[in-house]
């Protein structure tokens, strides 16, 4: 069973920056798909940012150019560095991993915006 622990979530001010990390039991180098995902109050869960194998991201609309997503293979980490932070950001914040097979979420963190 392959765990993914999320950290990094807080309580932080409009135009802050804050950045979660998740940490897999699992070396992420024959990784598939690892990212992030967020459920705000009152809706549904969407993607934030998403890395393939090979290197490739893909990040949602509302993020681009604030958000950036990175991976330290020797530390079988994945990280969400998140600038320029709004309200809206608020939210859940999980980690995704897939290898061959199903793909494993995180327990969350919650990353609050606010003044």
């Amino acid at each position: 069973q392959v765990q993914l622990v999320e950290s990094g979530g807080g309580l932080v001010q409009p135009g802050g920056s804050l950045r979660l990390s998740c940490a897999a039991s699992r070396n992420i180098t024959s990784i598939n798909a690892m990212g992030w995902y967020r459920q705000a109050p009152g809706k549904l869960r969407e993607m934030v940012a998403t890395m393939r194998s090979g290197g490739s991201t893909n990040y949602a609309d509302s993020v681009k150019g604030r958000f950036t997503i990175s991976s330290d293979n020797a530390k079988n980490t994945v990280y969400l560095q998140m600038n320029s932070l709004k309200p809206e950001d608020t939210a859940v914040y999980w980690c995704y991993a897939r290898w061959v097979g199903p793909g494993y979420w995180g327990q969350g963190t919650r990353v609050t915006v606010s003044a």
